[in-house]
């Protein structure tokens, strides 16, 4: 092993900025780059309103390495059960497609929409159980295209 050119130097950075992000991650980046091939990002974000045009919800993601990845889902509890969840996802997937994307991941909670993911054709390739305790987290994925 070569020896370590830098002090081990650990700081908490109380209210990281979106720098201090871009500066932990450029190591990452370029080990990415450099093993699976240099990738666009793509930030997706649909937003629901409301009659008077208030953003009351949405979708939030990302896509990379031909995958999008939805982070956010969020709905107002009036307007859950009318469609327009699945027309929140509908949409991403169309963006996915348009991206040249492969497929989609997103991640749930047991006490959330496990079963409307699944009805939308999703399906599970991963679990935390406990998180939170008593509870599980889902990773869910779905091809396109």
């Amino acid at each position: 092993m070569p020896p370590d050119p830098d002090p081990i130097m650990i700081d908490l950075i109380p209210s990281p900025t979106d720098a201090d992000l871009a500066a932990i991650l450029a190591p990452l980046a370029a080990h990415n780059n450099a093993a699976g091939g240099p990738t666009e990002r793509h930030k997706i974000a649909l937003v629901h309103r409301d009659a008077a045009g208030a953003i009351t919800g949405g979708l939030w993601g990302e896509a990379s390495y031909r995958w999008l990845f939805v982070k956010y889902l969020a709905l107002p509890p009036e307007a859950r059960g009318h469609g327009h969840g699945r027309a929140l996802m509908r949409a991403a997937e169309a963006e996915a497609q348009r991206l040249g994307c492969i497929g989609i991941w997103l991640d749930t909670f047991s006490f959330q929409a496990r079963g409307f993911y699944e009805k939308l054709g999703y399906g599970v390739f991963g679990q935390i159980d406990d998180y939170p305790p008593g509870e599980a987290r889902f990773f869910l994925s779905k091809r396109i295209g």
